[in-house]
């Protein structure tokens, strides 16, 4: 058994197998049902379920390898993008060599939708997409792993209890993302933290950096080891927020009450909904390779951060929020200026939508959106 064979994306030889599977699947079939036939779902699951697995079946029959998977996605993709009214715009892309692979450590917003604009856009410019980092807490059913896995997903397992076995996976992931980088040459896609930065604060988690380094030989230092990984930090901003309710519900009841009891598939749900949602514009920024003083996860964390917080474009939604909870500025005036917009229309759209959630939660997502205005200021970023 390979190494990493629990762990690692599908091969195109086992691709095939893996959509038959899916198309029989109960499980999948129903989560579909539950999600986009809700009503049909409860009342005529006998009669659904067989139309969907022959959908499926069909769809499936013109899939025979990876890149067949993402093509399909990504042409799924560019038409929900225009159905939803998404622009998605990239800088920084230009910087980096075309067949080199890179390791994207990104903000995290969203799921599904953070490595999927990055893939989007590598593949627009005609890049090979990355490989993924997912947990497997997001994978409880087997059919949301095969899903991933033929997406050149690989898992990372945090469901370990024991201090050895923890370490282990550590470990395993290690080296996995280090031979898919230098011995594959394929680039990598992972989260700057474990979780979603939910109020709009992107920080980097030392631990993962420090992970990255469990694999490096003994002789080697830590600034050699990250060297050539080529780390690239990614900054990815969303005018809008899909799940930005839930987000506050979510942060208003760990304030409130200390704790927050998730519903059952409530990460799944989340997934169809960062999909589906409307989103607004969409940017991607790809920061430099860091090549230069990161001699240790400290330092590296920093660098990650100052990058992110940096190349991450500012949205007139973040700018709208902190004008109503801060007041302006010059420095705000100066970026308002950088938006071709009508300014009136905007706000007034953005009201509309903070009127719409509850009250108890309004100035929680208003602070979710102000929090990378304030991020930029507070590391003098202007």
């Amino acid at each position: 058994m390979n190494a990493f064979d629990d762990i690692r994306p599908y091969y195109d030889s086992e691709v095939p197998d893996v959509l038959a599977r899916l198309a029989v699947d109960r499980e999948f079939i129903d989560t579909l049902m539950s999600i986009k036939y809700r009503r049909l779902a409860r009342w005529i699951p006998w009669l659904m379920r067989p139309l969907i697995s022959r959908v499926l079946r069909k769809t499936f029959a013109k899939i025979h390898n990876v890149r067949d998977f993402q093509e399909a996605v990504g042409d799924s993709m560019g038409n929900l993008l225009r159905h939803i009214g998404t622009e998605v715009t990239v800088s920084g892309l230009d910087k980096l060599e075309p067949g080199t692979a890179y390791l994207y450590i990104s903000n995290h917003r969203d799921i599904a939708m953070d490595p999927a604009f990055v893939n989007f856009v590598l593949y627009r410019h005609g890049r090979d997409t990355v490989r993924i980092a997912i947990g497997d807490n997001l994978l409880s059913k087997d059919f949301a792993s095969d899903l991933m896995r033929i997406n050149k997903s690989f898992i990372v397992r945090r469901s370990p209890i024991g201090r050895r076995e923890k370490l282990d996976a550590l470990v395993q992931l290690s080296r996995y993302i280090r031979f898919s980088l230098l011995e594959e040459r394929a680039s990598v896609w992972i989260a700057q933290r474990e979780g979603r930065a939910k109020d709009g604060v992107d920080k980097t988690e030392k631990a993962l950096l420090k992970m990255l380094s469990l694999s490096k030989p003994k002789e080697q230092g830590f600034a050699e080891a990250i060297r050539e990984l080529k780390v690239v930090p990614v900054a990815i901003s969303y005018e809008l927020d899909p799940l930005d309710e839930a987000k506050a519900k979510e942060l208003y009841a760990k304030k409130t009450a200390g704790v927050y009891e998730k519903e059952a598939h409530e990460d799944l749900l989340s997934i169809y909904q960062g999909i589906v949602g409307r989103k607004g514009a969409v940017h991607v920024a790809f920061g430099d390779p860091l090549d230069v003083g990161i001699d240790s996860p400290e330092a590296m964390a920093e660098a990650v951060d100052r990058q992110i917080i940096g190349q991450y474009h500012l949205q007139p939604t973040n700018l709208i929020a902190y004008q109503k909870l801060e007041g302006s500025s010059p420095q705000l005036a100066a970026w308002k200026t950088q938006h071709r917009c009508n300014w009136e229309r905007k706000t007034r759209a953005f009201e509309e939508r903070i009127l719409a959630i509850p009250e108890a939660y309004r100035n929680i997502v208003l602070d979710m959106y102000a929090n990378p205005v304030r991020s930029k200021l507070k590391l003098g970023l202007v």
